[in-house]
């Protein structure tokens, strides 16, 4: 393998490895370029199901059912994959004769894998919407499995991944996508990507050897197998496609490994996959143990995909799953991630429910819930297990035994609860197996205890391989000292300075407008004054939080507290805030046996702020009105908000709930108010560390009580202080300092970006930066691709720039010099004027915003910008005023020549992706375009004419781009509509004829047309009547549903 390396060459290298007799032995199909092809070759797929012995009759059905529903988009993508991946996994119900039982024609063999036909294609040319051309396609049986683009390795795997998800889109090949398992990107030096139909390209996954080297006893014999040949290879892909494609193991996966989740399609990660093969190993001895797989890392798929595997498979008589939680959270997550995959679980309502379930048949899968009693929601106590426990015993009947097979699954088993609980279900159901799972580590204290009670680990999966893994983020910690005796006004103004001494003076003088209330506040009593206003300010100023795609969790050490916190936020005007906690408001709450003056006041305090919250008025209560029906539909409203609109619930005060089990990805922020540690803290800290796209880097905890004692002395480890109970090695690398990290952060990008400008030639300046990231006008659609991609690395590097350095000046200030951090502004200042240039000579930015709204204000607050920028300058610029921009640098005689190539350039390349952007609409027209501006590039080139006769042609060719309808070649009939002028070029400027077809078109259609076989045949019918052509009016039918007008 070298560098230099041709896609073809990788793809060569790749088909090889794959038809290899010694290697993976995959038949080879050809290469399908010139053939039209479907995701199930029907006559593989018959050769297969005659030769499992099924009758001709047997066979007609099953494959009539499963193309029936690989064709059948009526409800989209998702709906078409799950229905064909139900037929493969539990098979097609045939009738042989009409008045026959039906039979069960399985399309895998899924007991003996080599059973199967396993084969490979290339170049695979589809025709949908539109033709495309996947470069590899595996086949099982004759059905489409796995699709995968190669990449040279100069080319970045995303370029693969995203042409997947292209082509899955409606308007491209998603058809043909409806039976794909798994969907893949790779090249030689980043090795394989995997995801499969939909997924996302910031959720693709990598596969990699188990990083867990105990019990080596219980490695799957498959793994040991499968690595041992990898370690003979030295190609990192081909390493990787060996360790999927094997053909047990792919089998395994396809079969084993997928779930449907509330409307995405799942795969497991190669941590939940070790884990459940160990698991399995485990259970075949008849014991259980601990699976520690850290938070955010896919638990609960992983006990789900354990659960159906333990009821598929598990020889003993009637197995059964039992899963027991004490989140409400979780216990509801369970249920409807069961309901996804078409599995019952019923949840149980109580012990003696539990109990009466277990001494029946009826349920395989049940999940108890701990009840916390008195409360809602929140993590359950040690009472409420006690409480548990108890309830267990009295409901016990006399002559209780629990049926069949039982596999108890316990979650969060890392409690010190855990050991009572074991102790009390072991006594129920005494043959059980009991299976530990958790996101925490264990406490050295505990550990001894939990593996005494479970067994020892079967399988870890700990923080650092998960954020290595692109699985959850990096977390930055800070400790916030909130000073208490800052009460003169040089105090207030010295602190003022030291808190802003990072920002630009538009952003002070913003601060400065709050002036009034600052130094109130600062000379107030109340220090949740200060910690409010210091989270208000980091809302004003820190990137995601200001611009509403962030929000946070603040957590506070009390009820009364909370409700405190949410007074002040109403009262400075923050609003969008509410508390989520497990107190409801009760009047019977409020003590008429006044215990001490404060503590009636806090009651009625706490009492009346939450009732108005809720939006009643404490002093005119309705007479007939569910205060705790009010407070859980606000609490799901409030969570909902906070999930999936960010902007609109920004922040979140909580005591205890919400601190595990809650998945929200836009939460950035968490700020401490609260003495934590050990689990609660582990717990807390995880909330933050959810993927959130590409402005959300890291999770970042701010806290407020020194939960870590000095860190000095604690060399920067988070091993002392609130973790001091967890073995280092459990918790290394969990949190890293603020200010370290974001220094090292800034300066690892900025290296990266100074690395990929180094190729720019002298003398540097605007021409010669056109050049490197635009090459030169007309050049091929591929190496247009190529810098296309170039730009959008630029761009993404000069915003994470941006965003680091407003992260890190506040701490560079320290360690910096004057010289060097000026040094530093005035090059990252460079950038984002780069960026901008680039971005609009290149045409990029001319038709959306070239600043995200978070750059915008980062720039404003943390730049000091000169006089030269002006952010924004181009956004809502035509093409047409571009083009007379450019042109008066172009035409001044004043100007140097190679900036009037680089204006000239600019304005090509503007024409050039305006015209890209609307081909599909109307081709011929476009076409015409095209050759006018390859006329006058080449005009320009040879110097036949002068600047001033070349901008009067950029203006005339950039008005009939963008407004075709005003161009004077079209008769007077055809002008007014663009949809006519589409049909007027495409059928040979046959003004009549595109009249009519006009006319057909807008009697046929229907609402909805696009995507509906039905409402679609209707307007070709009526095409055809006129055309009497079907490849014509194929040609012409992609060109009518590109048009608005109809």
């Amino acid at each position: 393998m070298s560098i230099g390396d041709t896609e073809r060459a990788t793809q060569d290298r790749v088909v090889s490895f794959f038809k290899d007799r010694d290697i993976l032995d995959y038949e080879y199909v050809g290469n399908l370029r010139d053939a039209a092809n479907k995701n199930i070759r029907e006559d593989r797929l018959r050769a297969y199901l005659r030769l499992s012995g099924y009758s001709q009759k047997l066979i007609d059905g099953a494959v009539s059912e499963l193309v029936k529903a690989a064709d059948d988009m009526t409800h989209g993508l998702y709906d078409a994959n799950h229905k064909v991946y139900s037929l493969l996994k539990y098979g097609a119900k045939v009738k042989e004769t009409a008045d026959g039982a039906p039979k069960t024609v399985y399309f895998m063999d899924v007991e003996t894998p080599t059973n199967n036909n396993f084969a490979i294609a290339e170049e695979v040319t589809v025709v949908g919407r539109q033709e495309k051309r996947p470069d590899l396609v595996i086949y099982v049986n004759g059905i489409a499995m796995a699709v995968i683009e190669l990449k040279k390795s100069s080319v970045s795997v995303s370029n693969g991944i995203r042409q997947n998800l292209t082509n899955q889109k409606d308007g491209f090949i998603a058809p043909f996508f409806t039976t794909m398992q798994f969907c893949m990107a790779g090249n030689e030096i980043e090795g394989l990507r995997y995801g499969t139909i939909q997924t996302k390209e910031k959720y693709y996954m990598e596969w990699k050897p188990d990083g867990f080297h105990e019990n080596e006893d219980e490695r799957d014999p498959e793994d040991a197998r499968i690595m041992a040949y990898c370690e003979k290879l030295d190609n990192l892909l081909l390493q990787q496609i060996y360790q999927m494609f094997d053909k047990k193991r792919f089998i395994d996966l396809i079969e084993n490994f997928v779930v449907y989740d509330k409307g995405i399609k799942k795969m497991c990660r190669y941590n939940q996959f070790y884990g459940i093969k160990r698991t399995q190993r485990r259970l075949a001895k008849q014991h259980g143990g601990i699976i520690w797989h850290t938070q955010g890392s896919g638990k609960t798929l992983t006990m789900v995909w354990l659960s159906k595997w333990i009821l598929a498979n598990c020889e003993e008589e009637n197995p059964r799953v039992l899963i027991v939680t004490d989140r409400d959270e979780l216990d509801e997550q369970i249920e409807k991630t069961y309901i996804g995959v078409d599995e019952k679980i019923t949840r149980t309502k109580s012990c003696d429910d539990l109990l009466q379930k277990l001494n029946s048949y009826d349920d395989s899968l049940l999940c108890s819930l701990v009840h916390k009693f008195g409360r809602r929601g929140g993590e359950a106590t040690e009472a409420d297990y006690d409480k548990y426990i108890d309830e267990l015993k009295k409901a016990l009947p006399a002559d209780f035994k629990a049926k069949g097979k039982i596999f108890v699954f316990v979650d969060e088993c890392h409690r010190t609860q855990s050991g009572k609980l074991h102790a009390a279900m072991q006594a129920i159901m005494p043959e059980a197996i009991f299976i530990g799972f958790t996101g925490t580590p264990l406490l050295k204290k505990d550990k001894k205890t939990s593996i005494e009670v479970f067994g020892t680990y079967i399988h870890s999966y700990k923080y650092n391989e998960a954020v290595k893994d692109g699985v959850v983020l990096d977390l930055r910690y800070e400790y916030r000292d909130i000073p208490q005796d800052i009460t003169a006004h040089d105090r207030i103004d010295q602190w003022f300075d030291v808190k802003t001494r990072t920002l630009s003076s538009r952003a002070k003088a913003k601060l400065k407008e709050k002036w009034a209330s600052m130094q109130k506040i600062y000379s107030s009593r109340s220090r949740l004054e200060r910690v409010a206003w210091d989270i208000i300010q980091d809302f004003d100023l820190k990137p995601r939080l200001m611009d509403g795609n962030g929000n946070a969790i603040l957590v506070a050490d009390s009820i009364y507290t909370a409700c405190k916190y949410y007074e002040i936020f109403q009262q400075r005007g923050f609003k969008k805030c509410a508390i989520i906690s497990s107190y409801t408001p009760q009047a019977g709450d409020l003590r008429t046996d006044t215990v001490s003056a404060d503590d009636e006041t806090e009651t009625f305090e706490k009492y009346e702020i939450y009732l108005r919250m809720l939006g009643f008025d404490p002093d005119n209560l309705p007479e007939k009105v569910s205060i705790q029906k009010k407070a859980e539909d606000f609490e799901k409203e409030v969570k909902e908000k906070f999930v999936n609109e960010p902007a609109n619930m920004k922040l979140l005060i909580v005591v205890d709930k919400l601190l595990t089990g809650f998945d929200a990805p836009p939460c950035t922020y968490l700020y401490i108010d609260k003495s934590m540690q050990d689990h609660g803290l582990f717990q807390a800290i995880c909330r933050v560390n959810r993927l959130d796209g590409d402005t959300k880097e890291f999770g970042y905890i701010v806290d407020y009580k020194q939960l870590f004692g000095n860190l000095r002395n604690a060399m920067g480890k988070y091993t002392s202080g609130a973790f001091e109970n967890y073995a280092f090695e459990d918790v290394d690398g969990l949190l890293k300092d603020r200010g370290d990290e974001a220094i090292k952060h800034f300066k690892d990008i900025y290296e990266e970006i100074e690395e990929l400008c180094e190729g720019v030639e002298a003398p540097r300046e605007d021409l010669q930066y056109l050049h490197y990231f635009c090459g030169v006008s007309g050049m091929s659609e591929d190496m247009d691709e190529i810098y296309a991609r170039l730009r959008e690395k630029l761009y993404k590097l000069v915003s994470s720039l941006v965003r680091a350095y407003a992260e890190a000046k506040q701490y560079m200030i320290d360690i910096c010099s004057a010289t060097e951090l000026n040094t530093y502004e005035n090059k990252v200042h460079f950038y984002i004027e780069l960026k901008q240039t680039i971005g609009n000579k290149s045409g990029d930015f001319l038709d959306f915003k070239a600043y995200e709204p978070d750059m915008r204000k980062l720039i404003d607050n943390y730049i000091v910008a000169s006089d030269s920028i002006k952010i924004g300058e181009f956004d809502d610029l035509t093409l047409l005023d571009f083009v007379v921009d450019q042109g008066e640098t172009m035409t001044d005689d004043e100007t140097p020549s190679g900036q009037k190539e680089g204006a000239a350039e600019a304005i090509e390349n503007n024409i050039r992706r305006k015209m890209v952007e609307k081909v599909t609409v109307n081709p011929k027209y476009y076409e015409k375009m095209s050759a006018i501006l390859d006329k006058l590039i080449q005009d320009r080139q040879q110097g036949v004419r002068s600047y001033k006769e070349l901008l009067e042609e950029y203006i005339k060719l950039a008005k009939n781009v963008e407004h075709p309808e005003q161009n004077d070649d079209y008769p007077e009939s055809i002008r007014k509509s663009k949809a006519m002028q589409a049909l007027y070029d495409n059928v040979g400027s046959d003004e009549d004829l595109a009249i009519k077809l006009h006319k057909a078109v807008m009697e046929s259609k229907m609402s909805g047309f696009r995507g509906d076989s039905i409402k679609e045949n209707r307007i070709k019918r009526a095409l055809f009547a006129i055309l009497n052509d079907d490849a014509a009016v194929e040609r012409l039918f992609k060109i009518i549903e590109k048009q608005e007008e109809y």
